[in-house]
């Protein structure tokens, strides 16, 4: 199946051309033609992927630390994360191009969120992780599946429209709880600690990698199962940070862990912030 939709380089910068000149609108590969457009989500650089595992582990040691020391509990805490990721979404969908500390925050709570939806059907209602990883990669073929069609492409170069938007943030959502359901499953069963869990999961990522570089892979495919193996690595990292040493961690705690990762994730969003380094230009081809 082909998941990309694309036009050349050269009709791209025609009608681009014809667009600025006045002679008709830019036309995308989509075919569908209208003025301008910005991407709403972030190119896919290194510091794209630095940030996105540092979300993820913002996500799990963020859960357990509102979890145990604020006293919300595990219900409490998912109705707080969710009404503020409600918020952020709202602010997201209102923007009109990328605005990377927007996007970022949307991905590190929705990170939380991600975690939390696992966390309560495993704790709270007893769903076994065998089921619940079956089910969040079942809903998240079926988003994937309704995006293609609706869309013709699921591309991320082209997060232009609110329905690609509300796809794009669904599949994320689905991608988070999928990630800490499939990566506990993993970890409970292999019974591994936190740091060999960390180097079998980046090698999965290296072998996506390899596979896409060097065996062509579909570029979109590579993405999200990149992008859903980066949530049980930054899961592993956070807990070998923040877990005691008894328990196989470094044991820095969930404050210290929390805060040097949420140090670093800013002063890399103020960077891209004021670099604009992943902003995508507006009617790139898909590609």
């Amino acid at each position: 199946m082909t998941y990309e939709i694309s036009e050349t380089p050269e009709a791209a910068r025609n009608a681009t051309g014809a667009a600025r000149n006045g002679a008709g609108p830019a036309r995308r590969g989509t075919g569908r033609a209208h003025g301008l457009r910005w991407n709403k989500v972030p190119e896919v650089t290194a510091y794209f992927w630095i940030i996105k595992v540092l979300c993820t582990t913002v996500g799990e040691t963020a859960a357990d630390l509102l979890d145990e020391k604020a006293g919300l509990g595990l219900t409490g805490v998912s109705v707080l994360m969710s009404a503020l990721l409600a918020a952020v979404l709202v602010v997201q969908f209102r923007t009109t191009a990328y605005r990377a500390g927007v996007y970022w925050l949307a991905v590190a709570l929705i990170s939380v969120v991600g975690t939390l939806i696992s966390d309560n059907l495993t704790d709270n209602m007893g769903v076994p992780l065998e089921t619940s990883t079956t089910v969040f990669a079942l809903l998240l073929v079926v988003v994937f599946v309704v995006w293609h069609r609706r869309e013709r492409t699921l591309s991320i170069h082209g997060i232009d429209t609110t329905s690609r938007e509300a796809f794009y943030w669904l599949a994320v959502l689905f991608t988070f709880a999928l990630g800490t359901a499939a990566g506990d499953l993993v970890s409970e069963r292999m019974n591994l600690g936190y740091r060999l869990a960390a180097v079998l999961f980046a090698l999965a990522i290296a072998a996506v990698a390899v596979a896409h570089l060097a065996l062509g892979l579909d570029a979109v495919w590579s993405f999200w199962i990149a992008y859903i193996l980066t949530r049980p690595l930054g899961a592993s990292i956070g807990d070998y940070l923040s877990q005691g040493t008894g328990d196989g961690g470094l044991g820095l705690g969930a404050v210290v862990t929390s805060a040097l990762f949420l140090a670093v994730i800013l002063g890399l969003v103020v960077h891209l912030a004021v670099t604009r380094k992943d902003v995508t230009e507006p009617d790139t081809p898909d590609a």
